[in-house]
């Protein structure tokens, strides 16, 4: 009866307590995160000129979105809303906030000297991220690539945020290089064999554009995509035996442009001869063959992503391991990327004004690809809904384990659809705001999409599209659909919540704060 006792005890103690809940059979979640790839950038988004096999593979024996969001057109605000699950009306960082007030943070060297000076704005201390939530669960939990959430010397960082292990860029500046001074290893500076380029700076005067011997001063020993890649793969094979969760922010394909040789070599016969690109007044490095090495780093990335695909069934893993691609924001329009050529928004305009950087369609409508063999069935096409602020919910409702009801979000679970599941809740609406590139607003509900475009001026504008009608939002209707106009009025008043940050706010919506 003792025995009866203790057992009947601790069944109840665990029930009761979900954060000793055991998880060694849960599945694994890896969830990869591309920089600056726009919708059309993967073949199984309809891309033609570059070649993406093992993404193309992932989608194929998964289900592709193509009604999915992100929560920012740019990096610093995306990532936060993709790791709370608060919406860019709710969340701690709306915007890329450099802190310049810590000195000259825009000065390679300076910063390679003193860490105070490199990463952004940081996430406040009470800010939770679900990795956090996760690792009090039992996962093993691991992040790669480019962090932007604070500088190494705040509390912002991976390994203070909830991350067992971290490895790569602290700081988006930094990865304005592929080839950096140094990464980092949790709380450990990792000095690379590279040399100092200053970024944004052009080809050296005196140096023959069309001959590729002028760039040779660009390459480096240490590629900061592969050193990253290659930690991810090691941190799967270390536990392979437990329950993994990995964050997988890769660099690329945002812009410098520099990619493996043998990547801009296949393209350069692919594509043929083209014009360099130089920098052009400070822009980003200069590239012999620039059409070809933006192809490059994707299909560099795409490359990456099958060696991890390898590792798994190798592993014996794979089926249970959860697999999620998407992006951070549309694709960039700076010079050298050539993002209508590629035709990178796939059917939604990219140009500036319509891709990174702005609420766009093309800025904001984002791949997802999801895959878990055995449970998401293979193939299928879903115009379900969702945004990067469901991604929380819905990774642990696909591992079963409830998040707390003390956990405060604005994400719904797409596991239903996932799963085929007839039970899938649905957003009323979607909401964006951003504080930069003018102040804008948008919403999405149905068919239907609101913007706002230049809050930072006074103008409360509202621009009214059908998406159905109008996937490129070239016809404003607003003044035939007041009613329509209405309902966005109350819900961008609803779902505003003041910045703390003064350089997120809007006088136009926050009067005096």
């Amino acid at each position: 009866m003792r025995l009866f006792f203790i057992i009947a005890s601790y069944i109840f103690i665990v029930s009761c307590n979900p954060s000793s809940t055991p998880t060694a059979t849960k599945p694994n979640v890896i969830l990869i995160f591309a920089d600056d790839l726009g919708y059309g950038e993967l073949g199984s988004y309809g891309q033609s000129k570059i070649e993406t096999p093992h993404l193309d593979k992932l989608a194929a024996q998964g289900m592709r979105f193509t009604d999915f969001y992100t929560g920012s057109p740019v990096c610093a605000p995306s990532r936060c809303i993709l790791l709370t699950g608060k919406h860019s009306g709710h969340a701690a960082i709306r915007g890329n906030d450099e802190a310049g007030h810590r000195g000259d943070v825009w000065n390679f060297l300076a910063m390679a000297a003193d860490p105070y000076l490199e990463g952004q704005a940081p996430m406040p201390e009470s800010t939770k991220i679900f990795p956090a939530m996760l690792k009090e669960r039992g996962y093993i939990t691991g992040m790669g690539g480019k962090w932007g959430l604070g500088h190494p010397l705040s509390e912002s960082i991976p390994t203070k945020k909830g991350f067992d292990y971290f490895y790569g860029y602290n700081c988006q500046r930094q990865a304005h290089t592929l080839t950096p001074l140094h990464l980092w290893e949790n709380e450990n500076k990792v000095l690379l064999n590279n040399d100092t380029i200053i970024t944004h700076t052009d080809l050296p005067i005196g140096k023959d554009s069309l001959d590729p011997k002028s760039y040779e001063y660009l390459d480096q020993p240490d590629y900061a995509p592969e050193l990253i890649a290659d930690k991810m793969i090691d941190f799967v094979e270390e536990h392979q035996d437990s329950s993994f969760f990995l964050y997988w922010a890769t660099p690329i394909p945002h812009v410098p442009l520099q990619a493996p040789k043998k990547w801009i070599d296949y393209y350069h016969e692919k594509f043929g001869d083209e014009p360099p690109y130089t920098g052009i007044n400070g822009g980003y490095f200069p590239a012999r063959y620039p059409k070809a090495t933006y192809a490059a780093m994707i299909s560099y990335m795409d490359e990456n992503v099958g060696r991890m695909m390898e590792k798994l069934e190798e592993l014996g893993i794979t089926e249970n391991t959860i697999i999620l691609f998407t992006s951070d924001n549309g694709p960039t329009y700076v010079k050298g990327t050539y993002s209508t050529w590629f035709e990178s928004g796939g059917p939604f305009r990219s140009d500036r004004g319509w891709g990174k950087g702005y609420l766009r369609e093309g800025g904001i409508r984002m791949p997802m690809i999801a895959s878990w063999p055995g449970h998401i069935p293979s193939g299928e096409v879903s115009d379900h809904v969702a945004s990067s602020q469901d991604v929380m919910a819905t990774i642990f409702d696909l591992i079963d384990l409830p998040l707390s009801p003390n956990v405060v979000h604005d994400g719904i679970s797409f596991a239903p659809t996932l799963l085929n599941d007839e039970v899938q809740n649905e957003h009323e609406y979607l909401y964006w705001e951003f504080p930069e590139s003018g102040g804008q607003r948008a919403l999405r509900w149905g068919d239907w999409k609101a913007y706002n475009e230049k809050l930072k001026s006074g103008d409360t504008t509202i621009h009214l599209y059908n998406l159905a009608t109008d996937i490129q939002e070239s016809t404003d209707i607003a003044d035939q659909h007041p009613e329509q106009v209405e309902f966005v009025k109350r819900i961008f008043k609803k779902e505003h919540i003041p910045s703390e940050n003064p350089r997120w706010r809007y006088d136009v919506l926050d009067g005096e704060l």
